[in-house]
């Protein structure tokens, strides 16, 4: 079995429409061409050598199994450009990676460049189209060499010799101090006119440049720059620039626990995940990409918004149909490995929240007013008011039975709440008497049956037993303040029930062997953007210190290069899950966000408490009115 770099230990490259992680031993073990959903050419992530990657290293490194080859890794300032120093006995060399933001077809780059002495290099590239189940036909074209499969086609230029060995394309040189080596991996459709020859330097030119336009528009200047802007970058990378779409991760079937089969396919549009992503660039200074979100949704949604799906393609696609790959054994023998989400069909009534909280969000950041996404918002007001009584499969998409669950309420709640405040604006026309009725029975329904008055905490769903960390999110989002003892109870409540190792807390109980709640068997790690909601409503029920210290704590846990899974397991010490989560770097920027924001009104005074879930600054006011 092949064994694999931790998840952590893999580096993500990007151009806005796929991207390549690239392991610490400086193998490419994940690249789908030519989109994020496209099937891959590189598999060896989920499988094993022969299922695809391109490794160049110190030849020392292949032939002593990394003894004397030391590599250090870091982002060339805030960008997607990877850099790798490898420290031999006979001299240093740096690998540049990255993928140049695009109009056309992708290209991988990898620049070789001499630092001290003389080291001896290898490149292997061994392309598997199909998930790693397709060995292409191999041969030169007019001196370039190419790998073609169906209607795959990928081509490599390099000024080196580069030789077919047992489906492979390998070539072994010397770099001194000084000298550089370029490879350029170019995909185009194989009946398709050969790609022009790149100009690596000048790429990689253009591509620092795009990074750091983009960067310079980041209006937060608070603590934990560093991090905020680093997630920020990790999530701009994860949008398809085409289309507007947002994917959850770019990544399939990384385990929530090693050796289980809790693997699932992410490189998908979901509703909620992109719009919290959008929340958290608008917040801070990005509007161009809500622009984008919006006519994605308009696209996505169509006519239909009565049968509102929580997830679409990344062009607005609806057939999502889920299958497994057995010829894949998985991350670490964590199989199945699963393509497409068969979670496309469920009904999770929360979505309306996300969404509409966008919508208004950006309404507050200044983007301009749209007549048809007023019509669309109107409709899935109407559609919600109907159907937010029924029970739904709630934010974790369980395929158990549908439950009652708190969350998927509240954030109904948060959908009829930004509404009025839009009608009030006078940015939609919408009967305002009805609204504030539906608002207020739907906070006195969650407050008589999802409340536990014996505990003294909101459960997961209507008469439960079990706690969620999604309730967390009840002060966050202004439907109670963060000093009703309701709130602090459930605060206190989900992290003594659901608390593991480390001080960090699980979404909800799970069941090992047997099916859970969520109707599946196994564990899976802590959540990482829970806890991120514990830091928030730690400090919005006035505990800031220990706020602090988990976020700090959650700082800590990031890769050397700053990124964060969907999960980390606390015993192991290490990260679960598909790899960058797109909700990891939400929540990290949501709290970075709020503990500046209470950090200065308690220097100046101020009563405002921000809503770290979408960037909206709620009043004292406005919360206290949230049940009229």
């Amino acid at each position: 079995m092949t064994r694999h770099p931790r998840i952590e230990q893999y580096g993500l490259i990007g151009d806005l429409q796929t991207s390549a992680h690239i392991g610490p031993d400086g193998s490419a073990d994940w690249l789908c061409l030519p989109r994020f959903d496209s099937a891959a050419a590189f598999a060896r992530m989920v499988g094993e050598e022969r299922h695809g990657s391109w490794q160049i290293a110190p030849a020392a490194y292949a032939e002593t199994g990394g003894d004397g080859v030391v590599a250090e890794r870091r982002y060339r300032g805030d960008s997607l450009v990877l850099e790798t120093v490898w420290r031999t006995p006979d001299g240093s060399v740096r690998v540049t990676d990255f993928m140049p933001p695009r109009e056309g077809e992708p290209q991988v780059i990898r620049i070789v460049e001499g630092l001290t002495g003389e080291v001896r290099m290898r490149s292997a590239m061994r392309p598997r189209f199909g998930y790693g189940r397709v060995i292409p036909w191999i041969h030169e074209v007019s001196g370039r060499v190419v790998a073609e499969a169906g209607a795959d086609a990928l081509w490599l230029d390099t000024g080196d010799h580069q030789a077919e060995k047992d489906g492979a394309v390998v070539s072994t040189f010397t770099v001194g101090a000084g000298e550089v080596q370029s490879f350029v991996l170019s995909w185009c459709r194989s009946h398709a006119p050969a790609p022009e020859v790149p100009d690596a330097e000048a790429a990689l030119t253009a591509t620092l440049a795009f990074w750091q336009s983009w960067t310079r528009q980041c209006s937060y200047e608070g603590p934990y720059r560093e991090a905020v802007v680093r997630s920020l970058i990790t999530l701009k990378a994860m949008t398809y620039a085409p289309s507007g779409g947002i994917v959850a991760a770019p990544t399939t079937s990384l385990p929530e626990e090693i050796g289980g089969g809790r693997n699932w396919d992410y490189r998908f549009t979901w509703l909620r995940d992109a719009a919290v992503t959008l929340g958290a660039l608008l917040g801070n200074g990005y509007v161009e990409e809500a622009q984008a979100w919006r006519r994605w949704l308009l696209r996505a949604v169509a006519g239909d918004p009565e049968n509102l799906q929580i997830m679409y393609g990344i062009t607005g696609e609806r057939d999502l149909p889920e299958r497994e790959l057995p010829w894949l054994p998985g991350y670490e023998g964590s199989a199945p490995v699963r393509v497409g989400n068969g979670a496309a069909g469920q009904l999770q009534l929360d979505v309306y929240g996300n969404v509409i909280e966008t919508l208004y969000l950006a309404h507050q950041s200044g983007v301009a007013h749209c007549a048809d996404t007023a019509v669309l918002h109107q409709r899935l007001v109407e559609t919600l008011a109907r159907r937010w009584q029924e029970p739904d499969e709630g934010i974790w998409e369980i395929r158990g039975r549908r439950r009652h669950f708190v969350h998927s309420k509240v954030m109904a709640w948060v959908a009829v709440d930004r509404t009025i405040r839009l009608v009030e604006a006078g940015a939609l026309d919408m009967d305002l008497v009805a609204l504030v009725e539906l608002r207020a029975a739907i906070h006195q329904e969650v407050c008589e049956k999802g409340y536990d008055p014996v505990r003294n905490t909101f459960t997961q769903s209507y008469g439960s037993q079990e706690l969620d960390a999604a309730t967390l999110l009840i002060p966050a989002v202004g439907f109670l303040p963060g000093d009703d003892p309701r709130v602090v109870g459930t605060v206190d409540a989900v992290r003594r029930e659901l608390g593991t190792a480390d001080g960090l807390v699980c979404r909800y109980p799970t069941s090992g062997e047997t099916a859970g709640v969520d109707g599946l068997a196994g564990d899976e790690g802590a959540f990482v953007l829970c806890n991120f909601w514990l830091v928030d409503a730690l400090a919005l029920t006035d505990r800031i210190d220990e706020a602090t210290a988990l976020f700090e704590h959650l700082l800590g846990l990031r890769s050397d290069l700053g990124l964060l899974a969907e999960e980390y397991d606390p015993v192991a010490k290490r990260q679960l899950g598909n790899f960058p989560q797109a909700f990891s770097d939400v929540g990290l920027v949501h709290s970075a966000c709020l503990l500046a924001s209470l950090s200065d009104q308690s220097s100046s005074g101020g009563t405002a408490i921000p809503s770290p879930a979408s960037g909206v600054t709620l009043t004292s006011h406005s919360q206290a009115s949230c049940g009229v």
